[in-house]
């Protein structure tokens, strides 16, 4: 991947002016930028290709899909008939056929024949459902963190404090939002949220906020407690570097580094309107509002494509994909499952650095769980020869070996 390195003729004469002008606006401290070229060959970091809660949310994330509808369609039984599921594969993200997905995690869910027709019946193991009432009560302790992460997010919006329903639905998982806070925001979010009409027709979601109260950004926190910043508005805050074993900057792109870590710090909660988005500056935002739109999600990181729908909304400008890019101290891009992942860096590096979500626990013990049935699987053909794949009449339980290796690779 190529790197693209930017340098302002005069930084440090602007930023003098900055530091000393009675009207410290963060658009005031520069206004230009030049462009030079430095291509650096991107590396790849084995570390970060071998967090399993990372990669391993290919397959999480419809499977706990699949454990909802279950608990959902019978609260008391946890159990289901493969007929009330096998369409909706779609619905779910499951991306092979609904059955095949649910036998190739025994330790999750538990097949059986039903009273009618001897069709196969599915319901969730012992321990999924324990799983299952874990997941729900961190929802309610921790109700509070989870509705601040949602309203940082649409805070991030700037004047507007407005972000389409749909754009946080596909971010949903990323959030750790459970289904019913968005399919019934009125009931299950607090006051300070309401639906609203957006201009293009669609739905929003707006927040409702004292101009008295202040949101602060995980880099701004963590430099107070370092004592390196005092709240200032216009203060330069330096962001956490975090270099791969093997990956040394160039001495352009590492001079110009150096001069950019200098350069005020405009924090996502604040306006932006006033900013020149070629200036240095607004480069440095738009690294902030990565940083601090990660630093929210569950497990850190995202699927780079799935960011691209907030551009117009958090003011990031149309190749905000490059800045992942461009800032390989502070985020990887791992390309494992084949997609491109953006993960923080600080999130893993420094432990202490970012408040872990509440669901994170949680969902390590779900793929714990999950990893568990490849070893059920591997001792069932062990001795038993190929497993039972139920009742072959049933068209929609076929699955070619084409589609089970497409997902389970």
């Amino acid at each position: 991947m190529a790197m693209i390195a930017r340098r302002s003729k005069s930084s440090v004469h602007l930023l003098h002016e900055v530091l000393f002008s009675d009207h410290p606006l963060p658009c005031s401290y520069t206004q230009r930028q030049t462009y030079v070229d430095v291509y650096m060959k991107w590396k790849k970091d084995s570390f970060f290709d071998s967090i399993d809660t990372i990669h391993r949310s290919v397959q999480l994330r419809p499977l706990i899909a699949l454990k909802n509808c279950i608990v959902s369609s019978s609260p008391n039984d946890y159990c289901i008939p493969i007929s009330v599921i096998s369409k909706k594969g779609l619905e779910l993200g499951i991306p092979i056929k609904v059955a095949r997905f649910l036998r190739l995690y025994p330790s999750v869910f538990e097949e059986f024949t039903g009273p009618n027709y001897n069709l196969p019946w599915f319901k969730l193991t012992q321990r999924a459902i324990e799983l299952d009432r874990e997941e729900r009560e961190v929802y309610l302790k921790f109700k509070d963190d989870i509705i601040l992460r949602l309203k940082k997010l649409i805070l991030m919006s700037g004047r507007e404090q407005t972000l389409p329903l749909k754009i946080i639905q596909g971010l949903q998982w990323y959030l750790g939002l459970p289904d019913e806070f968005l399919r019934k925001p009125e009931d299950n979010l607090d006051g300070c949220f309401r639906v609203v009409e957006m201009e293009d027709g669609l739905k929003g979601l707006a927040v409702n906020v004292d101009g008295s109260e202040r949101f602060l950004s995980v880099m701004q926190m963590n430099a107070m407690r370092r004592g390196a910043y005092s709240g200032v508005e216009g203060e330069a805050i330096e962001f956490p570097l975090y270099p791969s074993k093997g990956l040394r900057l160039k001495r352009k792109i590492a001079d110009w580094f150096d001069e950019f870590q200098k350069f005020p710090y405009v924090s996502p909660y604040e306006d932006y309107s006033g900013l020149d988005p070629n200036s240095d500056i607004a480069e440095k935002r738009v690294v902030g509002v990565l940083h601090e739109l990660l630093s929210l999600f569950v497990e850190h990181a995202a699927e780079r494509k799935k960011l691209l729908c907030l551009r117009k909304y958090l003011g990031l400008p149309q190749k905000v994909h490059k800045a992942f890019e461009r800032y390989p101290h502070i985020f990887n891009l791992s390309l494992m499952n084949k997609t491109c992942t953006a993960i923080l860096k600080e999130a893993y590096c420094d432990r202490g650095a970012i408040e872990e979500h509440p669901l994170a626990k949680v969902r390590k013990r779900y793929i714990k769980l999950m990893k568990e049935s490849e070893g059920i699987l591997k001792r069932k053909r062990f001795n038993n020869g190929p497993i039972d794949q139920g009742d072959s009449n049933i068209k929609d339980l076929d699955c070619t070996d084409d589609e089970d290796k497409k997902f389970t690779t």
